[in-house]
């Protein structure tokens, strides 16, 4: 038989690199939590595109010309030119307000384009914050419920980790780099389910395939079916992976600001869902199926 890189047998190794990077964002979401965006912590969020280069101070300027002070730690510069401000407020703004600001930008700085106006109240952002979580948990339930009737329930399991395991790395990236958990992290979180999903029932199903050809007597054996199923669809995985990949990084440096955090998001997605389907959801249906395999010849043995 081919000889391949055992990956199950390394197995120990990917679980402590996945458990390291949780671990690192847990402590940082302990210490100072996630920088939540206005979506979930109500208040109000401007961004204007200025075509020039933000100078906080005219911006301080601009805004205290309508009655609001804003802080210079509120004030955030984006943009691939540095062109963008980013405004932060703990309150929401009523229309005639949003309607000041939009007068005082024409005034302050007229190359730039209408400010990009959210303002949530905290009824609204406890909501959505509540929506976004079922929407995850929901999302997970339907579709352990499908890989279970479609296979079993220890693939349905695995499978599960394996995506829980997607959405925490994805959230211990974005605490440690204090980058902002709006909605459309949680759309790029849903959208790094379904891909994660995908790629997993394709070796699950490999996995099954090779078990009819030739059912596994010991636990070695099962260690190599299952490295064998891993390496025969590794190819499907690396190109579907690259090829979205390369979409992603393409929406990230050319797509605008608007959606960068989702971009961002989906690219650390598409790679920890990539690893997770690889390296984490097969070693672990392999632990649990070997634990019952060893007990049942253990058995065996006493027996005789």
């Amino acid at each position: 038989m081919k000889a391949y890189f055992s990956i199950v047998k390394h197995r120990r190794w990917f679980f402590l690199i996945s458990g390291l990077i949780t671990l690192a964002g847990l402590i940082v979401f302990l210490v100072s939590g996630f920088n939540l965006g206005t979506d979930f912590r109500a208040g109000a969020r401007i961004q204007m595109e200025l075509n020039q280069p933000v100078d906080t101070q005219r911006v301080q300027a601009m805004f205290q010309s309508v009655g609001i002070s804003v802080p210079s730690t509120s004030i955030t510069v984006a943009g691939l030119r540095n062109d963008t401000a980013v405004v932060r407020l703990p309150q929401t703004l009523t229309p005639d307000q949003i309607a000041a600001i939009t007068t005082a930008q024409k005034k302050y700085f007229p190359k730039a384009v209408e400010p990009e106006v959210r303002s949530v109240d905290p009824v609204v952002a406890q909501q959505t914050s509540r929506k976004a979580v079922w929407a995850v948990l929901l999302a997970s339930l339907f579709i352990l419920v499908y890989v279970a009737i479609r296979f079993e329930y220890r693939f349905a399991v695995a499978a599960i980790v394996a995506l829980l395991h997607d959405a925490f790395i994805v959230l211990s990236v974005f605490a440690l780099l204090r980058l902002e958990v709006d909605l459309t992290f949680v759309a790029a979180v849903l959208t790094i389910v379904g891909y994660s999903i995908n790629d997993t029932i394709v070796i699950f199903d490999r996995i099954r395939e090779n078990l009819k050809v030739a059912p596994p007597q010991t636990f070695e054996q099962l260690e190599r079916l299952v490295d064998k199923s891993l390496w025969q669809t590794m190819s499907r995985s690396i190109n579907t992976v690259v090829t979205v990949l390369i979409a992603a990084v393409m929406l990230f440096l050319f797509g605008g600001q608007t959606i960068h955090n989702f971009t961002f998001a989906l690219i650390v997605g598409l790679i920890s869902g990539a690893y997770s389907s690889i390296f984490i959801a097969s070693p672990l249906w392999l632990l649990w199926r070997g634990r019952g395999m060893k007990r049942s010849q253990t058995a065996e043995s006493g027996a005789v």
